[in-house]
């Protein structure tokens, strides 16, 4: 049995700790704390350490999902959670472009601790408000070829697309590594 590393990361209520709530096999581990702020009106709680959710892929592999806390007071487990990953999901609010620049700082973070692969996103992409991809695309300066895919977090088949077009992509770099 192989297990993956998997960090799911981004802005302060993108939907991390739905992400991994909707294909976790066992109850997640979650830190969440009630926030007593300014942002207790976009949401009640927050993720203050990490989330942690596994998921079985066929017969040999395992998922381990960590998800980061979104608060900028909380970055400092960012590192820590990235340590081992072996790829990394930016998840983003497609409904809240006031995050996009917030979810690209926190791309470019991640992309310094480690070179691996990774794929953006677009949460809520099932509501009236949500931006289109191209326009995403455009607004957070994503080169074509990283994947930015249509999400919504609690939707257990859109969360598993994301995370197999994440295992095509570590695979991929997985390949090249060996014949390169």
């Amino acid at each position: 049995m192989q297990t993956v590393k998997i960090v799911v990361t981004g802005p302060f209520s993108a939907g991390k700790t739905e992400f991994i709530q909707s294909v976790s096999e066992i109850d997640v581990v979650s830190t969440e704390r009630k926030i007593t702020s300014e942002a207790e009106r976009i949401k009640a709680t927050t993720t203050v350490a990490m989330d942690f959710g596994r998921i079985t892929v066929g017969e040999d592999l395992v998922l381990y999902l960590f998800g980061t806390p979104g608060q900028r007071r909380f970055d400092f487990m960012w590192e820590i959670l990235s340590e081992g990953m072996l790829g990394f999901i930016v998840l983003i609010d497609s409904t809240r472009p006031e995050t996009f620049r917030e979810g690209r700082s926190i791309l470019e973070t991640f992309k310094a601790y480690a070179p691996t692969p990774y794929v953006v996103a677009a949460n809520k992409q099932d509501l009236p408000d949500a931006w289109e991809l191209d326009d995403m695309r455009i607004a957070l300066r994503l080169q074509d070829h990283v994947k930015l895919l249509p999400c919504v977090a609690t939707d257990k088949e859109a969360v598993k697309k994301v995370l197999l077009e994440l295992l095509y992509s570590v695979l991929a770099e997985m390949d090249a590594n060996e014949t390169g």
